[in-house]
């Protein structure tokens, strides 16, 4: 059956890995055989070793977690959206909504996802055959069932981006060298989840805990992250979701089996002791950009960025994070992606996440930091300045690393599918909810904080909220909001929420309109210490954006600012350039349009009812 395919396969694949081998990270090295036949390839560990590498290679790069799947797919919600004014052809298109399906952000990463799958799928058929897998030693069998594992787990991963981004997109779970039709139809997508959901529960029992791999880092896939993933598909799976036949957004009767396997799965995690929350939320993120303090293994699946170039490394905080003044002894860097104005008074004013969040100082070309306008403020968990980069680097890649699944998600899973299966919270998912919250205020939370409430629906809308407030800028919130049907409504509350701020009442009527300061130090200290130092005339951060000013011209040696002044209706919401998701529409809207390109290739696809006619 189509030998020469078949080796041409093999000799792409074993060429994919073998070309990010320069400055690549540790956890990722490998030795390359001279020869790339299907047989050879899977009778050496070390080669079999390259395959699985040449499947992490598709998670990262300018059109994987490196940009346009981390930074511009998830915008926007009600956390972030892209800076900029809209076009239908690009990323902006994406984030108010209205792509077009000549979209050019959206056809590299489709093609770059299924070259995942295609490059899983050669590992997943291959490794099972193997004389290792079969009759190796025990260690060369563990060692082989444990890349079995992580193929399978990949591919789940490629599968789960294509999915809630596109819906029922087209199954391919044999390479192309083995299948009878090269164009496949639009999957199921019920039917690809119950797949993959599947293939996890096997690679659950043939990948180790972490603990159990001294020789790995955080960057291969381990127990925790299968179960993890597992978790968060089975939510999905179980969620709503705009459905090809009625056109509607609708989860199926059978909902509750899915909830319930990833209450499962996140005991498990839960319970295995391999994964703490970071007592210090700022640390997690400085740990995606090279400094390791997460010994408490928060960070469960992150994929690592590495190589200096578009291919294998990452443009976080070059694209989107804290904005730094080409000028300045940072050099450029950051401002692809704005904070919602409202996001910032989501927050209670001591949640030290704001700050860790959300970018309200910029860095000058003077390299001092000043406020930004309420308008112009950016997100921040990624950040120039937690690398070795400076203005003398003209590089735009700096080997940051994207955080896919964190243990703060998996206790709010558990405490989401607990509540949900139960019909109320039980007493751990009320803990783990409150052990997020806690370490949001530093390890005590204020007495005048609400407790967590015990009903149902009290605590879902309470779960909702903390999600909202642990997860910004993380590429989560547009997805959540997905599953739970949320996003027409939290939109629309969204731009009631919009409306009073720009007016200054309800609960914005003290906020100041303009702010008046001066250019004070970067230190690189803690983000809180970092906005409580900003020259602010009348006080902190804290009280100055908290309280209308009474100051009727700008104080001598300050400048102003245009606080809620930056902000108009229109800007903000009537703008057929600018405003919130303007042209988001219930019911059709929720996916994007497959890339034209892709439809002209394979003419057996259908496009997404929201874009035909497009």
């Amino acid at each position: 059956m189509k030998i020469k395919s078949i080796k041409t396969a093999f000799l792409v694949l074993a060429i994919g890995a073998t070309i990010i081998t320069p400055s690549c990270k540790k956890i990722l090295e490998f030795e390359s055989d001279s020869s790339s036949s299907e047989t050879q390839v899977f009778s050496s560990l070390n080669a079999t070793n390259t395959a699985i590498v040449g499947i992490y290679n598709r998670l990262i790069g300018d059109n994987g977690y490196g940009n346009r799947l981390s930074c511009l797919f998830p915008l926007s919600a009600d956390d972030f959206r892209t800076s900029g004014s809209y076009g239908p052809t690009d990323r902006r298109g994406l984030s108010m909504y209205g792509a077009s399906p000549d979209n050019t952000d959206l056809i590299v990463p489709f093609t770059q996802l299924y070259s995942g799958i295609e490059r899983a799928n050669l590992c997943i058929k291959g490794i099972p055959e193997s004389k290792l897998y079969t009759s190796g030693s025990a260690t060369e069998q563990a060692t082989i069932k444990r890349y079995y594992g992580e193929a399978l787990t990949l591919r789940a991963q490629f599968y789960y981006e294509l999915i809630r981004n596109w819906g029922d997109v087209p199954q391919r779970f044999k390479s192309a060298a083995y299948e009878e039709t090269l164009f496949p139809t639009n999957g199921n997508r019920d039917e690809t989840y119950d797949i993959i959901l599947e293939d996890l529960k096997t690679a659950e029992a043939l990948v180790p805990w972490r603990s159990q791999i001294a020789e790995y880092g955080s960057f291969r896939i381990t127990k925790g992250a299968v179960k993890a993933l597992r978790a968060r598909i089975a939510l999905a799976r179980g969620g709503y979701s705009l459905r090809t036949e009625s056109k509607l957004m609708e989860r199926r009767s059978d909902y509750l089996k899915y909830y319930q396997i990833a209450l499962d799965e996140c005991r498990d995690i839960i319970n295995s002791g391999e994964h703490k929350l970071n007592p210090v939320y700022e640390n997690i993120f400085k740990t995606l950009h090279g400094t390791r303090v997460d010994n408490e293994r928060e960070l469960i699946f992150e994929v690592a960025a590495f190589g200096g170039n578009s291919n294998t490394d990452s443009k976080l905080g070059y694209y989107n994070g804290v904005r730094f003044n080409s000028s300045s002894s940072y050099g450029q860097g950051g401002g692809g992606m704005n904070a919602i104005p409202t996001y910032f008074y989501e927050f209670d004013r001591r949640d030290l996440r704001r700050d860790v969040t959300i970018g309200v100082f910029e860095i000058n070309a003077a390299s001092k930091k000043i406020i930004n306008t309420l308008n112009n403020m950016t997100d921040a968990k990624f950040r120039k300045s937690w690398t070795a980069f400076n203005n003398t680097s003209t590089s735009q890649t700096f080997a940051v690393n994207w955080p896919v699944i964190r243990y703060a998600d998996v206790v709010l899973m558990f405490a989401e599918a607990d509540n949900e299966v139960n019909g109320q919270p039980s007493a751990q998912a009320i803990e783990e909810l409150r052990k997020v919250r806690e370490r949001a205020y530093g390890g005590t939370i204020p007495s005048d904080i609400p407790a967590i409430p015990t009903t149902k629906a009290d605590f879902f809308t309470a779960l909702v909220k903390e999600r909202l407030l642990e997860f910004g800028g993380e590429g989560v919130r547009k997805y959540d909001l997905i599953r739970w049907n949320l996003m027409n409504s939290k939109f629309q509350e969204t731009r009631a929420k919009l409306e009073e701020l720009i007016a200054g009442t309800g609960n914005y009527a003290n906020v100041p309109t303009i702010v008046y300061t001066k250019e004070s130090n970067y230190n690189l200290t803690s983000s809180k210490d970092e906005v409580a130092s900003l020259d602010l005339f009348g006080g902190s951060a804290n009280t100055v954006l908290y309280q209308l000013g009474t100051v009727t011209s700008t104080p001598t040696g300050y400048t102003a600012r245009n606080w809620r002044a930056s902000l108009t209706r229109e800007n903000q919401i009537t703008s057929t350039s600018t405003g919130f998701a303007f042209y988001f529409e219930p019911n059709k809207k929720e996916l994007f349009p497959y890339p034209k390109t892709a439809l002209n290739q394979n003419t057996n696809m259908n496009q997404n009812f929201g874009y035909v006619g497009l």
